[in-house]
Formats: structure tokens, sequence, C-alpha cells
């Protein structure tokens, strides 16, 4: 079973691989799949202990689940995340 989280300020592919590498590093996640398209990051858990963790971490990359705050700090934590992302893509 799969849980999908629709998030703010996915902006890019760069995006995506950040919140991919992130979350890779949460005990219990092995495979992450974000729709760019949509904004939204598919996980393979309903188990709602890791569910929890991903939103957090996702929060704190930036990218807070749609209906929680967007603040200013979120905006500008994705933007650095994003060019992580892009430069990371760039270097693979």
């Amino acid at each position: 079973m799969n849980t999908t989280i629709e998030i703010l300020n996915l902006k890019c592919n760069g995006c995506a691989n950040t919140v991919k590498k992130g979350l890779l590093n949460i005990e219990g996640i092995d495979k992450v799949d974000v729709d760019l398209e949509n904004s939204k990051v598919i996980v393979p858990t309903i188990d709602e202990q890791i569910i929890e963790k991903v939103k957090s971490k996702l929060s704190k990359m930036g990218y807070p689940e749609l209906g929680d705050a967007n603040t200013m700090f979120h905006k500008a934590k994705s933007f650095v995340s994003c060019a992580s992302g892009r430069m990371t893509l760039e270097t693979e």
C-alpha cells in the first residue's frame, strides 16, 4: 500500500531529486516517487509513524504538505533544496 502526500513549493526535477534523496534516508522508506506535475510524493507505506517522519522531513526541506503553513522559511528552504538538487543532477 502506498501513501500519497500533496506538497507545496515543488518546482522542478532539482526539487524532486532533493525530495527523493532526503526521504530515502528515513528508516522504512526504500522507494520514493515524485509526481512533479501534480506536486505529489508517493511512499510505499501506510505506517503512520513513518508517514509523520516523511511529512516532517518534507517540511524541514521546504516542502510542507498542502494545507500546512507555507512560511517564508519554507519557501527559502525549498529554493536552496532546489538548487542543491539541480547541482546533484548535473554531476550525476
